[in-house]
């Protein structure tokens, strides 16, 4: 390893020591904390069958993210962002889009648009 290469490592080291021992703040802090998908799809008044229906994944998935047990991708998180800021477009957005297996569960169900 070049010099140069191994002094830059080093100080990145020594920086996230003095980080972890509270002497230095972190330049950037990055927010990982998981969404509450359980609380956003009862704010949208769905069952967890709908709202699965809604977003394209299985309710099995949809149940393990409530859980907490795994988290969803990346475009469902953005998904799940917009749907917490703003329930009434999302909802408006997703169920003006024909989507069959929806329209097959209204069917059997007897419900129709």
């Amino acid at each position: 390893m070049k010099k140069e290469l191994f002094d830059d490592l080093l100080q990145s080291v020594r920086e996230a020591g003095a980080i972890m021992q509270g002497e230095t703040a972190p330049s950037r802090v990055f927010d990982f904390a998981p969404l509450d998908v359980k609380a956003i799809r009862k704010k949208l008044n769905k069952s967890q069958r709908e709202f699965a229906l809604m977003i394209g994944v299985s309710t099995s998935k949809l149940q393990n993210w409530e859980r907490g047990c795994c988290m969803p991708p990346g475009p469902v998180q953005a998904l799940l962002k917009i749907a917490k800021k703003n329930p009434r477009a999302f909802v408006e957005a997703l169920e003006e889009w024909e989507n069959p297996i929806l329209a097959n569960q209204r069917i059997s169900s007897g419900q129709q648009d």
